[in-house]
């Protein structure tokens, strides 16, 4: 049985009350954690508080610094371990669970690098003063991390927290907390005072917004959807706390008739079952020029049929999703394509031998999507791509930037004022021209607009979300 971590140590929660944690290859139940409440969450924010005013407060920058190589150094050498718990809890295939967890180690190498380098500034002004500027932790920082990727979206907003100055509350979602609560043993292995780094697991709507609503809370990140992002930012106002939020995407993949189709297609692919589709920046839309619409379709068709589905274990192009109620929402998206009329290209397989009790979705490439329709709408979550067709690159604009959303685009062409002509008209927070993703990007900040959300995440960028600046003016004449 897992146990909250709470001011470096493993802890029951006030209800006494266990959640199941079931593997999504099968659906078994091989674990359980603690359903918390509000009084964790109270706890846990106690024991941030005391942390930040006494000894996190103490340290310089440099001895951030070093904490997080630490933690970055112990979290490579853990990574087979931390693979494993994020494999079974999440059903990843053995490559991306590796891959989560070597990006979280070099989420915490990157920040360990920037803790002393967040500098202030000192400002021309009138005769006889000197004015500066002093960028400041915020204090006690909340963070709702979603099932998705809790290894990296721990590594980019807890790391950003840290190397800032801040200490951390996390709450995880409830079916993916078992790599982040080793996570946090292995920050107290490292060195990390009591306090720095704490994890409360339950349900959102006890302990998520509880930790949203606690007056203890200075900052809150949350990624995760619209919906809720709302709920969270409309109950930071009350309080006047401020929030990063990163609210998902229906990011188009944009390919116009002159691009590299070699290069390009795997990327596509990739893109869409990386993680069974669910991934907030998921290139889930397809724009193809008209004239290279019909053979382009037919090489992603091929592609998809060659994919396969199945348990995490077996490591194949995807595994299952993570939860029956999630699978069920993916098969909504596709019988009610079907009802409408919208002709599948071809889809992938699940394998031989897959277990029942899985919740497993080949992925499926649909075309002609109509650009109101709500698979061209809504975020799917699941390993579905849509394909429609435009004229000229005033008609792919107009089809990009058709949705609430606004987090990644990719563009294909070999043209160079093309490729920095649509990358200014699209409307999304990163862009990748002939490329998508470029790798993880530990460097590159990462957030959207519109209904994605608002703040950035990842890079040095990052620390100016999780600071406040501080102007300082002395009057010396």
């Amino acid at each position: 049985m897992q146990h909250n971590f709470i001011a470096n140590q493993a802890c029951l929660s006030h209800s006494r009350q266990t959640l199941a944690v079931l593997d999504p290859s099968d659906g078994q139940v091989f674990d359980e954690l603690q359903r918390s409440t509000p009084q964790d969450i109270d706890d846990a924010v106690q024991a941030a508080r005391a942390c930040f005013e006494g000894p996190w407060s103490r340290l310089s920058a440099v001895d951030r610094s070093r904490l997080l190589m630490k933690l970055s150094q112990s979290v490579a050498a853990h990574a087979d371990e931390l693979a494993a718990l994020e494999q079974r809890d999440c059903g990843k295939p053995t490559k991306q669970a590796r891959a989560d967890a070597m990006a979280l180690a070099r989420y915490f190498e990157f920040y360990a690098g920037a803790c002393d380098k967040l500098h202030g500034e000192t400002l021309p002004y009138l005769n006889g003063y000197s004015v500066l500027t002093w960028r400041e932790p915020h204090g006690v920082t909340g963070h709702i991390v979603p099932w998705n990727y809790p290894m990296q979206i721990f590594g980019r907003c807890v790391g950003g927290a840290l190397a800032a100055g801040n200490v951390c509350v996390v709450k995880p979602a409830e079916d993916a907390c078992l790599s982040l609560l080793r996570v946090a043993q292995l920050a107290a292995e490292a060195g990390f005072p009591a306090g720095a780094i704490n994890i409360v697991t339950g349900y959102g709507h006890e302990v998520g917004e509880a930790l949203a609503r606690h007056p203890g809370i200075d900052h809150i990140s949350f990624t995760g959807s619209p919906k809720i992002g709302t709920l969270i930012q409309q109950v930071a106002a009350e309080r006047h706390c401020p929030v990063t939020l990163e609210l998902g995407g229906k990011s188009p993949q944009i390919i116009f008739a002159d691009a590299d189709l070699d290069a390009a297609i795997p990327v596509v692919i990739n893109a869409i079952v990386q993680n069974s589709g669910q991934t907030c920046s998921a290139g889930s839309r397809v724009l193809i020029e008209q004239s290279i619409y019909e053979p382009l379709l037919h090489r992603l068709g091929q592609a998809f049929k060659a994919l396969r589905a199945g348990p995490a274990a077996a490591d194949l192009d995807l595994g299952p999703l993570i939860r029956a109620t999630q699978l069920s929402r993916v098969q909504d998206f596709l019988s009610q394509a079907q009802r409408d009329g919208i002709a599948v290209v071809a889809q992938g397989e699940i394998a031989a031998g897959a277990p029942s009790g899985g919740f497993y979705q080949a992925p499926v490439l649909l075309r002609d999507v109509p650009v109101q329709h709500r698979l061209a709408q809504e975020e799917v979550f699941g390993p579905v791509l849509s394909a429609m067709a435009f004229d000229h690159e005033d008609h792919a604009v107009e089809l990009a930037n058709a949705t609430a959303f606004g987090l990644v685009s990719g563009i294909w062409t070999r043209d160079g004022g093309r490729q920095f002509r649509m990358a200014r008209r699209v409307r999304s927070g990163q862009v990748f021209i002939n490329n998508y993703g470029a790798g993880g990007g530990v460097e590159l900040p990462f957030g959207g607009v519109k209904s994605s959300g608002h703040g950035r995440e990842k890079g040095f960028e990052a620390l100016y979300g999780f600071t406040t600046l501080k102007t300082v003016a002395v009057r010396h004449d």
